[in-house]
């Protein structure tokens, strides 16, 4: 089993090695900067300790709880640092099979370790493109990463809500990783809800690249272009525009 503390320790503090000069543009989270940035990571770590500790079972979103900061300020290295050694404290405290409210499909304290892994390593990889630098993370991670996702989304309303107004039911997307052993197939449904399965397959549209570019192409951080695309590139386009996070 994946140690996603661990994980979440080591990628907290390579985003906040990056937390130097706060005020640079982050073109991959665009009207952002590396503070906007620092502030979102870790308001979503308050917002994990508020749902697990008070066994929250209604949804709430992570601007609803206390970031701890003067109105308008953003975050910097220390203040993401003691919101994820709190949320670590408080992940370690849990019970993985308490029952609690995620936006995703599983309702359980153990959703929340993968979830919050995820969002620091991709925003760890804006913050780094930003900076003119290549993020890197093993295959492995990867494949893991876009699985994570791919299991999340059919729960994401807003994300479903733009799905459906793509009017593409039936639609597949065919992922192939060139560096590690990962294919995946993502058939979209009715009401903009997707389904998606592991192996080798033929798509209206295929996406072939390194694993970790596949990931980041997922999330938006990548342009598609980067990586070889045979089929509709157009509906390519159109679903990765709806289906960000």
């Amino acid at each position: 089993m994946t140690d996603y503390l661990a994980q979440i320790e080591a990628e907290t503090a390579r985003l906040a090695a990056l937390a130097d000069d706060l005020t640079v543009p982050v073109p991959t989270c665009p009207g952002w900067t590396v503070g906007d940035v620092v502030t979102h990571v870790g308001q979503m770590h308050r917002w994990t300790v508020h749902v697990l500790r008070n066994q929250v079972q209604e949804r709430i979103w992570s601007f609803q709880v206390p970031a701890g900061l003067p109105e308008g300020a953003h975050g910097d290295a220390a203040w993401l640092a003691a919101g994820a050694a709190e949320m670590l404290e408080t992940l370690r405290a849990t019970d993985p099979s308490m029952a609690v409210w995620t936006w995703g499909p599983d309702k359980r304290a153990s959703w929340w370790p993968r979830r919050m892994f995820f969002e620091l390593l991709v925003h760890r990889a804006d913050v780094e493109l930003a900076l003119g630098v290549e993020p890197e993370f093993p295959a492995e991670t990867a494949i893991d990463g876009i699985e994570e996702l791919l299991h999340n989304l059919p729960e994401a309303r807003w994300v479903t809500k733009a799905l459906a107004e793509l009017d593409a039911e039936g639609a597949t997307i065919h992922l192939h990783a060139s560096d590690a052993d990962g294919e995946w197939t993502i058939t979209q449904g009715p009401a903009g809800k997707i389904t998606w399965e592991r192996g080798h397959a033929k798509g209206d549209v295929a996406l072939r690249g390194p694993v970790r570019d596949l990931l980041l192409v997922l999330y938006n951080r990548r342009s598609p272009d980067a990586l070889t695309v045979h089929g509709d590139r157009a509906l390519l386009g159109r679903w990765l525009s709806a289906a960000g996070l």
